[in-house]
């Protein structure tokens, strides 16, 4: 219609649009709101009548301005306005013109809107998706401008936009009936299951018609642009994609949206490297006349070293841009840390904040031994991993997968071709837990493999810690200090570490809020187990508006430090409650800068105060003391004593500067040994189906003896944290999906389960009973479930048990029991492995008829559990006559762990 509202020119929305969301909104809310209800809602009426004259005033403005200025193109207005029906000789009245430009404009930037944040959700889902249709942006269209001709020759980005709209389809919904023409009446469907009579509507839910697996296959909901490539899209059975409708009200603009989609995902995929802002972001939908994905933002930087003044003149001149790239790799998304000396660029894989931690802390250390570090996540270095410095990548594996804010830089450096990175330096240090075997520092070593592959120099053999091991900062000190810092180069001795310049202010008060979480509120708090008993609890928390989780998923918690050992900390630097820090602008911190911050709030809230010293935190604290023989006897606890003095009883920094007072560490110091505060993960133990706006968490408080001395206390940071809160209480929570094999099965009706579980590994199984239990209720179906409990008595530390026993009553499920301290009531069983062995002629029929199993617990849980289902499988073989080696039976293990068999194990 010839006018452009410009909204990439302005932060704010063009009136027009602001108006049309405003109206939608409350389109959709006045559909499910009664009339009499309405009838009171004057100021949202009001509102609505606003939008509609705005709406009304911009299109009767243009038509106003077009007929004052008139012109020959041959655009959609001039066609309104100028055209005559063939029959009839009559043109549009105004009024009718301004309702069409209205239409098309609603409808038009809607749809199309919502295509393109599904298409880009999927893509950033789905990184081998993403880079195979980037790759085809780069071979199709290279550098320059892209043009008409390119359209037609870009079939895998076609695929991807099928895909996105067979799974999430703009419209949902379309409304047939019989044909009044129709010599059938009533019609039956269904092989006579439905009947149909004249007149009588049929809504059509088109999502589902998308995912019907007769037609799509058993991966019917997964995201596979690959069938929707032309050959097979050809090949599909009538009306089963329909995402613009059917018939004579199909979509009149689908080929204008298509081209406009096609033209918008290429020119961002060939300029830019997008990724999730946040990372673990999980679909929400947001519906208004069409469904979009809610709170969905993604991050884009430049690619190919232009800057935004060359990326204007590409998208108009064939230019090349190569000749005007700055000489030096950007690394737009990075944060520089330290000043600037020699480069270095750290990147890590994080999802709970433990490699974040140990890039921060070799950033700190870079800038002591004359680097200036940039640190950011590895999705941050695609197409920015530069050649005249080191890079050093930290990242651990999540069963075998890369963390959140890896995954596109992973399937990224596997798709480059051999030699791509001659010139570049690097050095990967990986963290994993030996829980998992079979996927232990998978991603750590392939990128070692794939930066080796595409010809980068490895200046030190790859370091993998053992985050189990509970001992993965002072394992990845050693490994820097003795691997990294010799191959390229340091020149301050190891017991140096960094610091942060702090002025202190007693005078003012301030609090900080971190902004990665988002609060909930406590419903309830309650203890679930006998006096005497080490103590477990069960919190019921209000989630954040829009936070949505399911069955089996994490509550990540950020936690505040126990106010007992705070005020350790602040006595021992002798600071009143009310003291204020103010961190220098440029130090090599996460903690807040620049402004003062409540000492209080720094200790509680941003820092791990219980965290074992490691080797040179020791060395550091020694060198702060005078006195010749106590700063040996400290330097020694750093070398042969620091396995059985430090390690072995938890030592910490704090301990270390209470234990000798004559150490006059500065709080700056004390400050930069303490990693940033991290969040923990707990299982939740409900269902979204019972209130998907609540959810719980069912856990063990850890407050035992110190192995330091006995008059103090180990404190556990979250499990006393939330051990303390109250009804009303907020905290500040993210949900964290599982792996995706650890949810309820999908066929419910016809796949058996069988959950494994002692102590609080109980919390995700308590949720998927309630799951079970409300389908039942609501007269769905499910296959038997059985749940195998271990606890130590059952009437002191029995979780759930009259729950439990109610649901076993209703047929929800089947429990067994393993009592450690009451055997004689368990079969004589002490642990969940020998109830399973007692059950195993049951369990293992119910196994034959596709049950899948579930563990959550410690290590020796799963171990357990592990090693009795293979000998089950090994005794059954002998009995038929088919007797198998521990090889076979190790190799028939690991082919039902991919689907049949999942375990979520925790320290």
């Amino acid at each position: 219609m010839g006018t452009r509202f410009n909204s990439f020119y302005h932060e704010d929305m063009h009136p027009f649009v602001h108006a049309m969301v405003g109206f939608l909104a409350e389109s959709g809310a006045r559909a499910s709101r009664p009339a009499v209800v309405q009838y009171f809602m004057h100021s949202a009426q009001q509102q609505y009548d606003a939008d509609i004259e705005l709406m009304k005033k911009v299109a009767g403005d243009l038509v106003a301005d077009r007929k004052a200025n008139p012109n020959d193109k041959k655009d959609l207005l001039n066609a309104m306005l100028k055209g005559k029906d063939a029959r009839t000789g009559e043109q549009m009245t105004e009024e009718s013109i301004m309702n069409n430009m209205i239409t098309f404009l609603i409808a038009g930037h809607e749809t199309t809107s919502g295509l393109l944040s599904f298409l880009f959700y999927y893509l950033l889902k789905h990184p081998s998706a993403y880079q195979a249709a980037q790759r085809q942006v780069d071979e199709v269209v290279g550098r320059g401008p892209i043009t008409v001709e390119h359209m037609s020759k870009l079939p895998y980005i076609e695929a991807c936009m099928r895909e996105t709209l067979r799974l999430s389809p703009s419209a949902i919904a379309i409304q047939m009936q019989p044909r009044s023409d129709s010599q059938e009446d009533p019609i039956y469907l269904g092989k006579g299951k439905y009947e149909i009579k004249k007149g009588q509507a049929i809504v059509c839910v088109i999502p589902q018609i998308h995912r019907d697996p007769t037609v799509y296959g058993d991966d019917a909901n997964l995201f596979r642009p690959e069938r929707m490539l032309d050959e097979p899209f050809a090949k599909l059975p009538k009306n089963s994609w329909k995402p613009f409708g059917n018939g004579i009200r199909g979509c009149i603009g689908r080929p204008f949206a298509w081209q406009e989609t096609i033209l918008t995902a290429a020119m961002l995929l060939q300029n830019f490297n997008l990724r999730f802002d946040d990372p673990s972001y999980q679909l929400q939908i947001k519906q208004t006349l069409t469904i979009k994905p809610k709170d969905f933002f993604m991050r884009a930087t430049l690619r190919h070293n232009v800057d935004p003044v060359q990326l204007e003149k590409m998208l108009h001149v064939n230019i090349d841009a190569e000749a005007k790239a700055a000489e030096k790799d950007r690394a737009t998304g990075i944060s520089s840390v330290g000043p600037a000396k020699r480069p270095m660029t750290i990147l890590y894989g994080s999802n709970a904040g433990t490699c974040e931690a140990l890039a921060q802390n070799l950033a700190r250390d870079a800038s002591s031994r004359g680097y200036s570090a940039q640190v950011g996540p590895l999705d941050s270095g695609v197409d920015k991993v530069p050649k005249d410095q080191p890079v050093i990548v930290i990242s651990s594996s999540y069963e075998g997968q890369p963390p959140d804010n890896a995954a596109h830089f992973v399937e990224w450096i596997q798709g480059l071709a051999s030699g791509t990175m001659t010139g570049v330096k690097y050095a990967v240090y990986g963290c994993g837990n030996h829980d998992w075997t079979s996927t232990f520092h998978r991603i750590p070593k392939l990128l070692d493999a794939e930066f080796n592959r595409c010809g980068a120099t490895r200046v030190t053999d790859v370091g993998l810690g053992d985050v189990a091991d509970g001992d993965i900062f002072n394992h990845f000190d050693k490994w820097q200090d003795e691997q990294l810092w010799s191959s390229i180069g340091g020149d301050v001795d190891p017991a140096e570490e960094g610091t942060v310049e702090v002025d202190i202010d007693t005078d003012a008060r301030k609090s900080t809020l971190r902004q990665d979480v988002r609060e909930a509120t406590v419903i309830s708090n309650k203890v679930l187990t006998a006096p005497g008993e080490p103590e477990k609890r069960h919190l019921v928390l209000t989630l954040p508006t829009g936070m949505s989780y399911k069955a089996g998923d994490y509550l990540a918690v950020l936690p505040i430090n126990d106010q007992r050992n705070i005020r350790r900390a602040l006595n021992r630097y002798n600071l009143p409650w009310d003291a204020m820090l103010t961190i220098k602008v440029g130090a090599n911190t996460t903690l807040p800068t620049g402004h003062p911050v409540s000492a209080m709030d720094v200790l509680s809230a941003y820092v791990e105060l219980g965290q074992p010293a490691t080797r040179k935190n020791v060395a550091r604290i020694a060198s702060s003391i005078s006195d010749e023989k106590v700063r040996e006897e400290v330097l020694a606890l750093s070398k042969e004593g620091f396995e059985n003095e430090i390690l072995k009883k938890r030592r910490s920094p704090l301990d270390l500067l209470e234990e000798y007072p004559t150490a006059e560490l500065p709080l700056g110091d004390f400050l930069a040994m303490l990693p940033p505060m991290r969040i923990r993960q707990y299982s939740i133990s409900s269902s979204p189906l019972a209130d998907p706006t609540v959810a719980s968490i069912t856990w063990s408080v850890l407050d035992a003896p110190s192995r330091v001395a006995d008059s103090k206390r180990f404190l556990g940071v979250a499990s006393n944290f939330l051990s303390k809160v109250q009804e009303g209480d907020r905290i500040h929570v993210a949900v964290k999906p599982s792996h995706g094999n650890f949810h309820p099965p999908k066929d419910t009706e016809n796949t058996p389960v069988m959950m494994f579980c002692a102590g609080t590994g109980l919390a995700p199984f308590h949720g998927f009973v309630q799951e079970r239990a409300i389908q039942i209720q609501a007269g769905r179906k499910v296959a038997p479930a059985y749940l195998f409990i271990g606890c130590r008595h059952p009437e002191r530390d029995a979780l759930f048990k009259d729950e439990l026993q109610k649901w076993e009553t209703d047929g929800v499920v089947t429990v067994f029991y393993a009592f450690s301290a009451a055997s004689e009531q368990s079969k004589r069983c002490r642990y969940v492995q020998d109830r399973l062995w007692e059950e195993r002629g049951e369990m293992r029929k119910v196994f034959d008829r596709g049950a899948k199993l579930y563990v959550c617990g410690t290590s020796r849980v799963g171990e357990g559990i592990a090693s009795t289902v293979k000998k089950i499988f090994q005794d059954y073989c002998a009995s038929i006559g088919k007797p198998k080696t521990d090889e076979e039976v190790e190799r028939w293990f690991q082919d039902i762990k991919s689907d049949r068999f999942s375990s979520d194990v925790f320290a």
